[in-house]
Parts: C-alpha cells; structure tokens; sequence
C-alpha cells in the first residue's frame, strides 16, 4: 500500500508490503521523481563479541540517472565517496536506537533506483531507511528523521532543492528523533560579492538557531511517521540479549581496594603510559587473594575494571573539575607547529597538539590534476580542483596493523577537513590543490589536527586563503544531573563522555561541524554553551597558528608557475595545430601543461619554472599573431612558424568511416594516423557513451580502429569510435 506524507516542505510516499518481502523491513520511498529501496535484514544467531554488528550500504545505481557505468567495466563496482559517506551518515543516525545487548548481525541496504535531479538523497536515504527499521520485526520504537537546512537571502529553509543549495550559504544536515537530536553535520557555503568572494562562517548565535530550526522539523516529522507506521509494524521478534558482564561484586572489591591505583594509572600523561598501567592494575587485581579465593574470571575483572576506570574519568571531570592529563575543562594542549620541513614538498606543515600529531601537505596543480566523478544528480561529471585526503597507519596508536586502502572513517575525517577549509579558498584559482593529512600520532580528534595543519600547508605552498581555518574537538559528560563541556578531548574523555562535538572556522565564525550524541538530547543552553566555548579554544588555537603563519617561508623555486589569459576562440585551431602537432610540441619544448577553452578562448599555462611558462605564452601568442594562411606550424629546431602554405590538406566527408591507428595516447584521447598521412584526434568522450576513467582503458598505441569524421577544418580533423580492429 503507498501512504503519502507531507512534511517539510516535500511529500514523501511510502510503498509498503509491496517489495523485498522476505527482508525483516523493507519501503519504496519516492520524493518527486527519486525512488529509494530500503531494506533491513538480520541474522537468528547473535555473534559471541559483545558489539552492535551493524553494517549500513548505500548504492547508487547509474540507471537511476538514465546512465550506463563509465570505464572499462560496465557495471557499479567500488563505492563512490558520496556513497561510502551517506552510508556512514546513516549508520550514525541509526546505530543508537538499537537496544542494549542486541548482537544479531543486521544489515541496511538503501538502492537509489531512480534519481530526480532536484531532491536530496542523503535526506531520503535516511527517511527510507528509518522506515525500514521502524517497520521491521528489530525492536526498535523510535522513528529517525533527516532535514537540510540551507540559508539563502538570509532566510532558513528547510530541505532546499538541490539547486536552491548552491545559492545557499548554509548546508546544515541533522538527523533526530522526536526527542533529541543524534548527529549534525554542517559546512559553510563561500560565496561572491562583487569581485569578492565571503567566506561564510555562521557565528554561534546563528548556528543555533538553525539547529533549532532543524530539531522543530524533526520532531514534527518524527511524530508523523509514528503515527502512519505504527499500526504497520511488524511485531517485535523474541530475541535474547547480551546481559550484562558486570559484577557488582568484583565492581565493589575494586572501587574499595584499588581506587588510588586506578587513579594513578589515570593521570599518567603519556597515552601508552596509562594503558601500560591499567594493564598492571589488572595483573594486581587478578592475583588479589580474593579475586583468587573467589575464582573470579579474569574477563569478568577486566569488564569490572574498565566499567570503574569509566565512571572515575567522569567523576573527576563532573565533581573534580579536573581532567586525568591535570587540565582544566577549557585548556587546550601544549601546540608545536613547523611548516615547510619536506624540502620538496610543494608546502609542508608538522602540527602537534599533545600527542596528537599530524603531517600534512599541500600539493598544486592544473586542472588536468582535478579529480572527476560522476553524480546521479548531474548530466555531466564533476571536477574536484581541492582535494583532502587523510591517512591513519596503525603505528599512530602504537598497533602493528596492515596497511589499506582508506576506510569509511578516514574518509570521514577527510571530508570534515575538506569542508572547513574549502570556503576560504579562492574559487577562481588557477590552481588544482591537494592536501594530504599523514596522522603520525593519535590520541584525540586527529580530524581537527588536520584542519589546523592543512591550512597551514596551504599557506606555507604560497596559496592565499581569505582567512586561517582552525579546528577543537570538544566533549561532553553528564553526571548526576551536572554536566561538564570539555575542549579539546583526548581519546579517554571520546571514549568515556557523553559527546564528540568537532568545531572548526576562522576566527569570524564556524566553517563546519560534526556532532554524534551518545546520551540522547541535549539542551539548547548547553549546545550554545558547548559553541561559545569551543569559539575561546579556537581563538587560542589561531593565535598561534597565526604566528606560525609570520614566519613560512615560501619556497617559490620548487612552486608550479600558473598563467592565464585570453585569445580569440577562433584561434584556438591554430594553437592545436593538425592533429594536435603544435600544442603537443609545445608541451613538450617548454614542459608545460596547456588547457584550452574553445568556448571564450581562455588558455591557461603552467609548469614548473616561470621563465617556461612566459616562454610558452609568448609562443602561442607569437603563433596567433601570425596566423596568416599557411602559418600556425611548430619548428622543432625553435625557428618560429615555417610551416609550408603548399603543403596539401587532404579534405575528408563529415560522417566518413575510415580505417586508422592509435599513433599516440594521451589524457585527454588518442591521435590515430589516417589516410594521406594525416592525424585526427579522437577525444576520451568520443570513446564510449559513459565516462571513461583511462584512454588505455579503450585503445592502446598500434591498435586498428574504425573511426568517423565529426569534424574537420583544415588539419584539424575531430573522430567518434566505430569500432575496434
């Protein structure tokens, strides 16, 4: 049956019972013209460890958008980073309703199986997924509902359309139930007035306001859900859970006889030294006569143990005021900072806040180096001209583990970077720029670590952001009706508190934020409270990264050389030369890196050394200075433009097939030799319908090929693939 709900500012429609009947849940949702499966399925035998075996996929499907796979392989095969992120929002939202001591291993699938251009899949991926949950026989009693909220001629507006959001100055995302908020994931939009580009950082009144906004829409949605899926509701399965391993008696041995060891273990400064000391602490306990007398499990100790180390952290935060490394609740850590330490490094900085550390770099580049990937919501693929990755090898919290490709976390992290960094960065930059973040020391929110050192690395490349981005992890811990909001958390207090709440921005206001609530709702007096006081640790925070800042210096001999200009579009033949001769030459003569705009004849030029880059664009303005008839050739002996005006051009059909080879591949296509001795190009959009990700992928050097003549005026001969020989 379908069953439409308005809320929000979209009507939702729900088809239930209809599909995926044997999943313990399942729902088509359709917003406009997306249509989302979600289906939850769970497993009758609980797992041994005690943990939550949730996993959480969210798959986007190319013929949602009326598209075929691009690349060699026609068909979707490794997650997106939109992909691996919405499935990590969702697992976020979803992960705390589960009950306590539930250990079945259960699996959320959400297909996108048809995609409106205009409508928010993150939203409606959560919304489809929640129903899915509520619906299924998994005893869970709470609906969860997803909102964007965007800002756009300073008005809230809550789920913007898609192009609505890129006039916005806000992307605020919140998931909630009807009681409390879960997860907020927020990024400021930069935006342009005039020449200008603002940055739009939201001050802290302003970010709880549409907090606030966000929490209203969700509770109002969450109570309609209720109420149209309760009676629909499978009834709860008869599963067992996990009791509790706590004993209360070896809880009470330890707290009595082993408080100051615990204590001792805890105040320890160094991370490696604490844990080495709770070890001892429980090699104590253990060989205690009454734990011997009693026969007490050597788990059960160590279950008792940890839940006694818990509850003193919190006691000595909430009641003590104090934190286990000696800090107050508003101290930042001890902050080292050393830019440009990898003499080959386009920009390097080594950031360390307590024993958190990170390396980062920056690299620049053209945009050729841009990254490109397809979305449902766009025809044509994107192009990334800022890039953040984050690496996290085991040896940053002293484990021996596997190196891999990066998981959903560092991509996380990655992202949350990239989105408090990015509104400072000039969108018109001539610039392709990546930011690599190598953690080399972790105990607590090495994310944030990132921020502050990445855009450091960027200044210390010579790139002039609007304004410095820093960022501080706070923490939470409620405890017998009082609370404590702590600054900059190391891993103890993440793991013991109540809240991991990441803030970053500049010293104007908050860029982007991430919040995961372990206790359920918060109050908006404390979240205010939270805000203003992560503002005081990332003032503290910019004022020495601001010093850090009076004394880069810039390394301009290793920089990349960037130039643009424009010439008449006509031109732009000339430049390419047939078959791409003469750009190619160029390329190779000065090593330099030409894009072309055939549209409003824009080129752009970069390369490793300036006095190249000038050279190649005096050449190519030399080039349409005397591009006369005949004119327009490359002398490889550095002669200027000799090239014979007799010389014949063989003239082909539009439409003919004709018999070729690949001569030469390049990025951007191949050159196939034709008859008459004469080159065409066959661009890399010509190779297939759908995106291709590598030339080699379609066609080598020395393979025969049919091609067809789209274009030609003179030497410049445009081809489409036929077929391959």
């Amino acid at each position: 049956m379908e069953y439409k709900i308005e809320i929000n500012n979209q009507e939702e429609i729900y088809d239930i019972g209809n599909v995926a009947k044997h999943a313990a849940g399942a729902v088509l949702l359709r917003v406009k013209d997306t249509v989302v499966l979600a289906t939850v399925a769970r497993e009758d035998t609980q797992v041994e460890e005690d943990f939550l075996p949730l996993t959480v996929h969210y798959v986007e499907k190319s013929y949602a958008a009326g598209k075929i796979p691009g690349g060699y392989i026609k068909r979707e095969t490794k997650p997106g980073d939109f992909e691996t992120l919405t499935s990590r929002v969702i697992d976020r939202s979803l992960r705390p309703l589960f009950p306590k001591g539930y250990a079945y291993p259960t699996q959320i699938v959400v297909f996108v199986l048809s995609c409106d251009a205009e409508v928010d899949l993150q939203v409606a991926a959560l919304n489809a997924a929640s129903a899915a949950l509520y619906l299924s026989d998994i005893p869970v009693n709470k609906s969860v509902s997803g909102i964007r909220v965007g800002k756009i001629n300073g008005e809230l507006i809550i789920n913007p359309t898609n192009s609505q959001l890129k006039d916005s100055a806000l992307d605020l995302y919140v998931a909630g139930t009807k009681d409390e908020l879960l997860m907020i994931e927020m990024r400021a939009v930069s935006s342009k007035a005039g020449e200008n580009q603002l940055v739009n950082e939201m001050s802290e009144e302003d970010m709880v306001e549409a907090i606030n906004f966000a929490a209203s829409g969700i509770s109002d949605a969450c109570a309609l859900y209720e109420e149209v899926f309760t009676p629909l509701k499978k009834a709860d399965a008869q599963l067992q859970y996990k009791a509790s391993v706590l004993n209360e008696e070896i809880y009470t041995h330890i707290k009595e006889n082993y408080k100051s060891n615990v204590y001792a273990a805890l105040t320890q400064m160094a991370k490696s030294e604490r844990a080495v000391e709770l070890k001892r602490v429980l090699e104590l306990v253990i060989k205690d006569e009454v734990v011997t007398s009693k026969a007490w499990e050597k788990e059960a100790v160590k279950a008792a143990l940890e839940e006694f180390k818990h509850n003193l952290v919190r006691e000595m935060i909430v009641k003590g005021r104090i934190r286990a490394d000696g800090r107050n609740l508003k101290e930042v850590r001890p902050i080292s900072i050393v830019t440009n330490i990898l003499p080959r490094a386009h920009g390097s900085c080594l950031f360390t806040r307590g024993q958190t550390q990170a390396l980062a770099i920056a690299t620049l580049g053209s945009d050729q180096d841009a990254q490109t990937y397809d979305t449902l919501t766009e025809k044509l693929p994107r192009s990334d001209k800022f890039m953040v990755n984050y690496n996290f090898p085991g040896f940053s919290v002293g484990e021996a583990t596997p190196l891999r490709s990066p998981g959903r976390r560092e991509l996380g992290h990655g992202n949350l970077a990239k989105r408090a960094i990015e509104p400072t960065i000039d969108k018109n930059s001539l610039c392709t720029m990546r930011l690599v973040s190598e953690i080399l020391e972790s105990n607590g929110s090495s994310s944030m670590a990132t921020v502050c050192g990445g855009a450091l690395a960027l200044r210390a490349a010579g790139v002039e952001t609007k304004k410095l981005v820093a960022g501080v992890a706070m923490g939470l811990v409620f405890e017998d009706g009082d609370y404590a909001i702590l600054t900059d958390i190391m891993g103890l207090e993440d793991h013991d508190g109540d809240m991991d709440f990441k803030v970053a921005g500049t010293k104007d206001g908050i860029t982007a934020l991430q919040m995961d609530i372990k206790l359920g709702g918060i109050a908006p007096e404390i979240l205010k409270e939270a805000l203003y006081q992560a503002k005081e640790g990332r003032e503290h925070i910019l004022g020495i990264m601001e010093e850090a800042n009076s004394k880069i210096i810039v390394n301009e001999a290793i920089l990349p050389k960037f130039d643009v200009f424009s010439i008449d579009s006509s031109k732009i033949v000339d430049v390419i030369g047939q078959g791409g001769k003469t750009i190619r030459e160029i390329i190779e003569k000065y090593s330099v890196t030409i894009d072309l705009n055939r549209e409003n004849g824009e080129v752009k030029l970069s390369g490793e050394n300036k006095l190249q880059v000038d050279a190649a664009k005096e050449h190519i303005l030399g080039i349409i200075k005397n591009s006369g008839a005949g004119r327009g050739g490359f002398d490889r002996r550095g002669g200027g433009h000799e090239r014979d005006s007799r010389a014949k051009i063989v003239e082909f059909e539009k439409g003919a097939i004709l018999d070729g080879v690949v001569k030469r591949v390049v990025d951007f296509g191949a050159f196939i030799g034709l008859p008459g001795d004469i080159d065409g190009l066959l661009h890399v959009s010509k190779l297939a319908e759908g995106r291709v990700d590598k030339v080699t992928d379609v066609v080598n050097v020395g393979d025969k090929v049919k091609v067809k003549v789209l274009f030609q005026k003179g030497p410049k001969i445009e081809l489409g693939l036929e077929s391959k020989g």
